[in-house]
This record gives structure tokens, sequence and C-alpha cells, in this order.
């Protein structure tokens, strides 16, 4: 690490920067800001409950309006809602048989998405302390 210290002008404001060098290297490796913004969109779109049971309930594969309401606990026009921001987002994609619209996941990155996130929740449930109820003194982790 550099141990000298620069300042930089963004925006009006002065910032330190400790390691200019790295900084100018983690800029260059930035995503484009549009980039970062559709990203953020997707992540917004699977912060809903509602939204992510529906997307577990199709990791088993496709399934109509009707069964995707059943399974997530939403209404009809609720499971219809979100699977249209879905499918806007490209995260589910559709087919129709007749009147009969089937749901799928619209491709594997969805399902390594989902399964990272659990995974995730799954590892940080067990190491962190935050995960505790408050009040508790045994250490043990309650749902």
């Amino acid at each position: 690490m550099n141990n000298r210290s620069e300042v930089e002008r963004l925006e009006g404001c002065a910032v330190r920067l400790v390691d200019p060098e790295r900084v100018t290297d983690v800029r260059a490796r930035m995503p484009a800001e549009n980039d970062v913004v559709d990203t953020a969109d997707v992540f917004g779109l699977l912060a809903d409950p509602g939204r992510l049971r529906l997307l577990v309930a199709l990791l088993d594969g496709e399934l109509c309006v009707c069964d995707l309401a059943a399974v997530s606990g939403l209404s009809e026009s609720s499971t219809s809602h979100a699977l249209r921001l879905l499918r806007a987002h490209r995260v589910v994609s559709v087919r129709r048989r007749g009147r009969v619209a089937y749901y799928r996941l619209d491709d594997a990155h969805v399902r390594m998405l989902l399964d990272l996130a659990f995974a995730h929740t799954e590892h940080t449930d067990a190491i962190h302390p935050e995960g505790r109820c408050r009040g508790d003194d045994d250490g043990q982790l309650r749902s």
C-alpha cells in the first residue's frame, strides 16, 4: 500500500486518496453506468419476497400463472403483474399453449443468481450474530 496520501477533487468535494494507483485501476474496471443501473434493477426485482417465491417455484421447470399463484400465495392478478415485470427484465420467459401461459426461468444465469443468493443467505445466517433474536444469550440462531 502506498504511504502517501493524495487529494482529488470530485464534483466540488475534496476526496482523500490513500492509494491513487489502485483507485485508477478500479475505476478502469468499473462497468458502464447503464450496466450498473440495469444490474441494480435485477437485484431490485429479486428483493421482493413474492417475486422471489415465483422464481424459486420455477427452479423445477415451467408453471402456468394459476399454479404459480397457488405455490407463491399471491393472487392471480399479483402473480401476472409480477411475471410481467420479470419478463420485461428477461428474468423469465413465456410459452403459450392455447389460452394458457407457461412461465420458466429465462436462462441458466437466473438459476445461478438464485442458487448463489440462497447459498450466501445460508452461509451468513450461520456466521453472523445479527441473525440471532435479541435477548438470546445462548448464541443459537433462531428463525
